[in-house]
């Protein structure tokens, strides 16, 4: 290591890893922002902490470094209190004291996220004390250099953190996280998973649901998974004390959202175990809720042995003894974050065992989606930049449409005809549930008194690896109306989100087509109980599907019954807009209604074809005044309500406003078109929104159309409505706008 005065010594992958930022941030040529990949337990913070102590020995001491941390688990305390640790001779300060005292050369400010962007904070409102803007000027003017290292930045991915950013005008940004992807706008290297392994400081491995068979009949998913935890934890602890360490592995138990009934059932069941609050063996880290957290809850010696606790710990949180991560489902869609499995990676004595029980993690887990995180700014290939209204734009108003909550749309009897004729047209059913049966099974549909779910299972080295693996075991779990019916209320309430009705009703309507007893009116199945039950919660996807084809539907707007509230619309003085660094040969685009806006606003990174097309001919037009491009939801924004086949109220953000030289005012929606002959839009509710559109354009004069694209030209339609854009209703844009 050059000149490193810290008071720990770096495995090689780490003293690799500062060369290359030391490398990327006294270049003249490198980019602005340098993006490491850095996975959980490779020791990001010893690596950063000593980059900067080589940074301010070797390369430039009037620098001041700004450290951004996650908002959640005091990541940002933990961070300082390493930095005083290995480097006791640097500087370091947080929010506060940077305010009270200013930024200084060679020093480091620890700043958690939530202090800077979350409303109602008070650390950049004007006050006795200088604020942040205040503080960072008085640096500038010192010539004063400033780096930021953004820890984890995945969480926190806002306009304000990007004003914030900004602010500091900084030399470099350095971007850590564990889930960064390569983006050619920035500099970006990574710290190989297996390099991390080598070294000892995670698992050899980690084995996703050891123990579950294919085709296993399961009664209950929480007291499965439990036990088999419990079994391996059992295991796991026997082995330490076999080879005299006083290690006691911890369980994480995770339920994403922290369900009441999900919290009480696993509390009864460990209970049952044997491990309860009473004797220390169980804590609770809920965000609302730290029960019986020892101090010494971290160490390998910590009593608890099982801890209940949310996503809110994904990040920012070490705890070595963690080797057991139980996931619980609390619906039947939820995904899992790769992060979380960083919490039972690491080894908790930085070193492998030559035992795989004690050198591999598990989890248990019945979750079928995996995913990465959310990926912050830096993994997207766009920016968020701010842009301000011409001075020309800011007298338009037009009324705009809001959804009239006191109408209730169709009734339960009205939606469960629709439902049942859309059925028997689709699927050529009758009045015999046994012939019904047949033909909805031979159309994918599943039958019987057992839920399906499907169990991933396999050993991973690379986290990554469990994203794309496709080993699935199957599970079945017989009926049992007391300890599903949570699972059919989520299924119902999946399918509820279609069609805009209460839980109560859709599931009313669901008995009432496929359900056994009752009155045979609309009858399409007659299931058992427990049948209905398997039926809906396995047949989810596809009962959502069937209830959407029906709310898309043509409806005559019905406006003698719809009376739409209404407001007056005004174009957004100031707005932020998605926009493509990457674009070429950029140009202004001087016909938009915000100052500075240009192509890098409408390429096909940050529009659709039809949009980007639709701007890129506006340009051309020598008779438009201004073109705004709408928001896609938000009360700021130009709405127009619609009915759906059900007569739901939704509403519907019109794309474009056009105002022309003439005066004429023009709304235009674009959709998506036609490639290789084959339909690109994507919109289930396009007619409704047409008539909608069609009305609402009659009765306020004004001129409109939906605008699509086919062999790179745009079409417009604004007569009847038709898919096939070779219709005669679909007329060259230039013919008709």
């Amino acid at each position: 290591m050059v000149n490193s005065g810290l008071s720990i010594k770096l495995f090689d992958f780490q003293e690799q890893a500062v060369m290359k930022l030391i490398d990327l941030t006294s270049k003249v040529d490198s980019k602005q922002t340098i993006v490491m990949k850095a996975p959980t337990g490779s020791g990001k913070t010893i690596m950063l902490i000593d980059y900067i102590d080589t940074y301010l020995t070797n390369i430039n001491d009037n620098t001041a470094f700004i450290w951004l941390c996650p908002g959640k688990g005091n990541l940002e305390e933990q961070s300082r209190e390493k930095m005083m640790q290995f480097a006791p001779g640097r500087v370091t300060q947080n929010l506060f004291d940077a305010l009270l005292n200013g930024f200084t050369p060679g020093s480091t400010t620890f700043i958690n996220w939530e202090l800077v962007t979350k409303r109602g904070n008070t650390a950049i409102r004007d006050s006795e004390r200088k604020n942040l803007f205040d503080r960072i000027a008085d640096a500038h003017r010192l010539d004063m250099d400033f780096i930021i290292i953004i820890d984890e930045e995945h969480s926190n991915n806002t306009a304000k953190a990007k004003t914030i950013i900004d602010a500091f005008a900084s030399k470099h940004i350095v971007r850590v996280s564990a889930t960064a992807i390569e983006n050619k706008r920035y500099e970006f290297f990574e710290i190989d998973e297996v390099d991390v392994i080598g070294v000892g400081l995670i698992t050899k491995a980690l084995y996703v649901n050891e123990g579950i068979e294919d085709n296993i009949e399961i009664t209950d998913d929480y007291d499965y998974l439990l036990e088999l935890a419990d079994k391996k934890r059992k295991a796991i602890s026997d082995r330490y004390k076999e080879i005299d360490k006083n290690i006691r592995p911890l369980v994480l138990i995770q339920s994403p959202n922290g369900q009441p009934e999900t919290i009480v059932a696993v509390e009864q069941k460990l209970e049952s175990m044997g491990y309860s609050y009473d004797n220390g063996m169980v804590s609770k880290w809920m965000s609302e809720d730290k029960r019986d957290l020892p101090d010494n809850l971290t160490e390998n010696d910590g009593i608890p042995v099982f801890l209940l606790m949310k996503q809110a710990i994904s990040t920012g949180w070490d705890c070595p003894r963690a080797k057991i991560l139980v996931k619980l489902r609390e619906g039947m869609s939820e995904s899992f974050e790769i992060q979380t499995i960083g919490r039972i990676r690491r080894m908790p004595e930085a070193k492998h065992y030559e035992d795989d029980l004690l050198d591999f993690c598990y989890v248990y887990t019945f979750d079928e989606k995996y995913k990465a995180g959310l990926l912050s700014e830096m993994d997207k290939a766009y920016e968020t930049r701010r842009l301000f209204l011409k001075d020309k734009c800011k007298t338009f108003t037009l009324e705009k449409e809001m959804r009239d909550l006191d109408f209730n749309g169709l009734g339960e009897r009205e939606v469960l005809n629709k439902i049942y004729d859309s059925l028997v047209d689709k699927y050529k059913l009758n009045t015999n549930t046994s012939d019904n049966k047949l033909r909805l099974k031979a159309e994918g549909y599943t039958f019987g008194d057992e839920i399906i779910g499907h169990a991933l299972h396999g050993e991973f080295v690379r986290t990554s690896m469990i994203m794309e693996s496709t080993s699935y075991y199957t599970t079945r779990k017989r009926v049992n109306t007391h300890k599903h019916g949570i699972e059919l209320l989520h299924s119902v309430d999946a399918i509820k989100s279609t069609i805009g009705m209460t839980t109560a009703k859709v599931k009313t309507i669901l008995e009432r087509l496929f359900r056994k007893g009752g009155s045979k009116y609309k009858k399409l199945l007659s299931l058992e109980t427990k049948e209905f039950y398997a039926f809906v919660i396995n047949n989810e996807h596809l009962l959502k599907e069937e209830f959407r084809e029906v709310t898309a539907t043509m409806n005559q707007q019905i406006n003698l019954v719809l009376s739409p509230k209404k407001s007056i619309f005004r174009i957004p003085e100031q707005d932020f807009y998605k926009y493509d660094p990457g674009v070429k040969n950029e140009t202004d685009y001087l016909n938009n209604a915000y100052h500075e806006y240009t192509s890098g606003y409408a390429t096909s990174v940050v529009r659709s074809t039809s949009e980007m097309l639709f701007e890129q001919y506006c340009e051309t037009r020598d008779d438009i005044e201004w073109v705004y491009k709408n928001g896609d939801t938000g009360q700021q924004y130009f709405s127009i309500v619609y009915l759906d086949g059900l007569q739901n109220q939704w509403l519907f953000y019109a794309d474009y406003i056009v105002m022309k030289k003439d005066g004429s005012v023009w709304i235009i929606e674009t959709k998506g078109g036609e490639a290789r002959g084959k339909d690109k839009n994507i919109d289930k509710q396009i007619e409704n929104k047409f008539n909608a559109f069609k009305y609402y354009a009659k009765e306020h004069s004004l001129y409109w159309g939906f605008v699509r694209d086919k062999d790179n030209k745009l079409y417009i339609n604004n007569t009847e409505f038709t898919r096939d854009i070779s219709d005669e209703h679909w007329i060259a844009l230039e013919e008709g706008f």
